[in-house]
């Protein structure tokens, strides 16, 4: 299993006009990713609509996934589910799926408390010799993986990262200083990308790397090349966008977006709607704006 670093793109899950899993616009979009210099590509994360997906789909977007990358980068499977008993088959699946991590959101309906959230990792992660990406967001899931309960699951072996999506860039630093070495926390919010990395974090989980991978990846490349003055630059410039998709309706724009540019966003699945018509000339000109258009 190939070790987790860079940019990692949340890849959206195109449908086809009869709401079907489009394999070929998702293969396309790996490929595209690819060429563009992406570090890595996350399926069935939050952005590529997960919990949309019936059990039958999940599994065949992770196969395409790691089938099309074809060991040019690592794959990092979403494989969260409600309970604890259905997590670990996913994640399983993913495992013997070849992917090389899985990236788990705490379960999302019941509001679990500190103990039951180390406990379901615990178990996740001592039943698959997987990577394991712990994926913090409140904001999602009602459950707030407070940092003494990442820094009890990063003495788990495999357990080598988190995702850290509060929008609290305090809570890199409180998890660096409890864990140290031993878990790498990575950027979960777009407009705090910058702010993460100086900070040390090892990757940047993004979903707007669906339409601009070349330069979200050239802002992680920057940073660890210690070229401030230029990363700033490509940041700054990225910033309006990154402002407007953590806005909301993150998922609509994004697939939005890829539409304009001329790739396979195609439409979310309901309940979830396309971008309103009288919404688009603003990302039109924001895409503009960065060289897309």
């Amino acid at each position: 299993m190939k070790k987790l670093r860079g940019t990692m793109v949340v890849m959206v899950t195109p449908f086809t006009k009869n709401d079907q899993v489009d394999e070929k616009g998702l293969r396309e979009n790996i490929d595209w990713y690819i060429s563009e210099g992406i570090h890595g590509l996350i399926c069935t994360g939050s952005t590529s609509e997960f919990a949309n997906l019936s059990v039958e789909e999940h599994k065949k977007v992770i196969d395409i996934s790691v089938e099309q990358a074809k060991d040019r980068v690592p794959v990092m499977a979403g494989t969260a589910c409600n309970s604890t008993k259905a997590t670990i088959e996913m994640t399983k699946y993913a495992y013997d799926a070849g992917a090389d991590a899985a990236l788990i959101v705490s379960p999302f309906y019941g509001l679990p408390n500190q103990e039951e959230l180390y406990t379901h990792f615990k178990a996740v992660a001592d039943n698959v010799p997987i990577q394991v990406m712990l994926y913090n967001n409140p904001w999602y899931s009602g459950a707030d993986m407070l940092p003494s309960t990442v820094a009890r699951l990063a003495e788990i072996d495999n357990i080598l990262y988190i995702k850290e999506s509060t929008a609290d860039i305090r809570r890199v630093h409180e998890i660096q200083r409890l864990c140290r070495e031993k878990i790498n926390v990575w950027c979960g919010w777009d407009d705090l990308a910058l702010e993460s990395l100086l900070m040390g974090c090892g990757g940047w989980v993004c979903p707007t790397a669906n339409f601009l991978p070349k330069m979200c990846a050239q802002l992680f490349d920057l940073v660890q090349a210690k070229n401030y003055t230029k990363a700033r630059d490509v940041y700054f410039k990225l910033l309006p966008l990154l402002n407007y998709l953590e806005s909301g309706q993150l998922l609509a724009k994004t697939k939005e977006a890829m539409n304009m540019i001329r790739q396979n966003g195609t439409k979310p699945r309901k309940p979830f709607l396309p971008l309103p018509a009288n919404q688009k000339p603003e990302l039109r000109k924001m895409l503009k704006e960065v060289g897309l258009l």
